[in-house]
């Protein structure tokens, strides 16, 4: 699928809140300072890196729920079926968490995780949308793990938001509000 090629229905309004996330989101990692890639509000918290991977390799797991297959080279061990391989799966997430914290890293699984995701939902139709499925017990379709993933995504975004302003910074967009600009 072209960049901006319209397509019509639930995934062309999906895309087009995927490219919202994906500007934000970039937008947010760069405005933080390769520095504080480790910073985190206190020792429970995910840091700056781990959240952002968190999200790409939310992303590359409720893809795989989706029927996108993870990519081997993050996932050498991905091993089982069903429930046993979704554990597989988020145990591996959190070594990538652990791991990937550099900004050009954290950077490359995110573009690699996002577009994944952009390619994924372009290449469905709507029988496929609404292909039932088993995802942690629960009978759900694959539009639904589409619209969990986008919702993870903005979730970890307001996350970095507030990172964002405890580091006395402010996200990186204009504010569409008159009152507030």
């Amino acid at each position: 699928m072209q960049p901006n090629a319209r397509v019509d229905g639930f995934r062309g309004e999906f895309l087009w809140e995927l490219d919202i996330v994906e500007r934000q989101l970039k937008a947010i990692a760069a405005a933080i300072s390769a520095e504080k890639y480790g910073w985190r509000p206190n020792e429970k918290a995910r840091s700056v890196s781990e959240i952002l991977v968190h999200v790409a390799a939310g992303n590359f797991t409720l893809l795989e729920a989706a029927g996108t297959l993870v990519p081997r080279d993050l996932y050498p061990d991905a091993s089982g079926q069903g429930e046993e391989r979704a554990w597989s799966l988020i145990r591996r997430n959190d070594e990538l968490e652990k791991t990937i914290r550099d900004r050009g890293g954290v950077s490359e699984i995110l573009n690699r995780s996002i577009e994944a995701v952009r390619g994924s939902v372009a290449a469905c139709d709507e029988t496929e949308l609404d292909r039932r499925l088993q995802f942690f017990g629960e009978q759900t379709t694959v539009r639904r793990v589409y619209l969990r993933l986008l919702a993870h995504a903005h979730q970890h975004m307001g996350q970095m938001i507030a990172y964002l302003r405890m580091n006395g910074l402010n996200p990186p967009w204009p504010d569409w509000r008159p009152d507030r600009q």
